[in-house]
């Protein structure tokens, strides 16, 4: 069948892939967290992410915990939304939620005078009842979301079981990562201004596929 020489053409294009990344890597990381640092080498072509990822102790037991529960993915944009395998992840019973064009959010961002990220993030976890559904929030693309995302923790809001933080860009995305890499609750996210949707995801991925072992 065509269809299923492809699927195995492409499986082992990805196998041979990951061996040709692992090979020059120069650290070394442990069992769970290089899976998740040759997915974003892999998704990205670059190989500064195994210098700049910055994982949290507990950040993949967290993660996998998180995807068995069926817990919910938040997401900032649907760049994010678009990147995570959803099919893999609804085999534990876990969804993939992105606010960011909702009517009500739009609406609220124009009367509080903030962005439509940081509104997306209150809708999301200022409801106590509604955030415990969150399992693992990914920012890929929103400094501004994850700012908000970190002070409603520090609130004593309902928070998720792991933070993914990795927005890219030049005006608060390098600051507001360094500021995740210091918090005591599980994160991953990536130092400097590299980041993006397609890391955020890829992250997603590695977590999904280390929970299916």
């Amino acid at each position: 069948m065509p269809g299923a020489s492809m699927m195995d053409k492409g499986a082992k294009i990805e196998k041979d892939s990951f061996s040709i990344i692992e090979a020059g890597m120069a650290r070394h990381f442990d069992e769970q967290c290089l899976p998740v640092v040759k997915r974003v080498i892999h998704a990205t072509g670059d190989f500064d992410f195994e210098n700049i990822l910055k994982f949290h102790a507990g950040a993949i037991r967290s993660g996998i915990s998180a995807i068995r529960a069926g817990k919910d993915i938040f997401v900032d944009v649907k760049m994010v939304e678009a990147g995570i395998d959803k099919k893999a992840l609804s085999k534990f019973g876990g969804t993939v939620v992105c606010y960011i064009s909702d009517e009500d959010v739009e609406m609220a961002a124009g009367q509080k005078a903030m962005t439509r990220a940081e509104c997306a993030v209150e809708k999301a976890f200022l409801n106590n009842e509604t955030a415990a559904k969150w399992g693992i929030a990914a920012i890929g693309n929103a400094p501004t979301a994850l700012i908000r995302l970190m002070e409603l923790i520090e609130d004593g809001k309902v928070g998720p079981g792991l933070v993914v933080g990795v927005p890219v860009g030049f005006v608060r995305a390098e600051e507001s990562k360094a500021a995740l890499a210091k918090q005591p609750y599980p994160y991953i996210t990536c130092l400097g201004r590299k980041g993006g949707s397609p890391i955020a995801a890829a992250i997603i991925n590695a977590i999904i596929k280390l929970a299916a072992q």
